[in-house]
């Protein structure tokens, strides 16, 4: 009976001994791209500046690009200093900007405007932060025959992300 007590306490010796498997180990680079969130800031109002209706029936377009370029549709007379919005994105070096604008109206509480913009849809960013990228938004107004004297305004919102 001792033998066979011998025979295994030696076998447990042995297993408690015995070599495990070969482990294999390997590094793997970890990293991480840290950016700056997008800065938006409006530098400068659209205005379309003064229009004087003569004789017509229907719409008319008036336009300006984003150029600043300012077209004035036929029997409308236009005055004034038109501009467009002028607005300055800023962010991380290299990356690209996606440029959204909303359409809209401008209003002056009774009648209404309809407003469609020209904006480019994405801005390169060459550089970290200051100075950025300014970029100008034009858009074209659908004027109406029918529309009552008055000063019309509205609101575009314009966002700037990374794409």
């Amino acid at each position: 009976m001792r033998r066979f007590r011998v025979s295994f306490a030696a076998l447990a010796a042995l297993a408690s001994v015995a070599t495990p498997a070969a482990a294999a180990t390997i590094a793997a680079t970890t990293s991480v791209n840290v950016v700056k969130p997008v800065q938006l800031m409006k530098l400068q109002d659209m205005d379309f500046g003064t229009l004087t209706f003569s004789g017509f029936s229907g719409t008319r377009a008036i336009t300006i690009n984003q150029a600043g370029t300012f077209a004035c549709a036929a029997n409308i007379v236009c005055s004034g200093a038109p501009k467009p919005a002028r607005f300055n994105v800023q962010g991380f070096n290299k990356m690209t900007a996606g440029i959204t604008v909303t359409s809209g109206t401008l209003s002056n509480g009774i009648d209404s405007i309809p407003f469609a913009p020209d904006a480019p849809t994405s801005v390169y960013l060459p550089n970290s932060g200051a100075p950025g990228v300014d970029f100008n938004i034009g858009g074209t107004l659908t004027v109406s025959s029918t529309l009552v004297g008055g000063t019309y305004t509205g609101t575009i919102n314009v966002t700037a992300d990374y794409q």
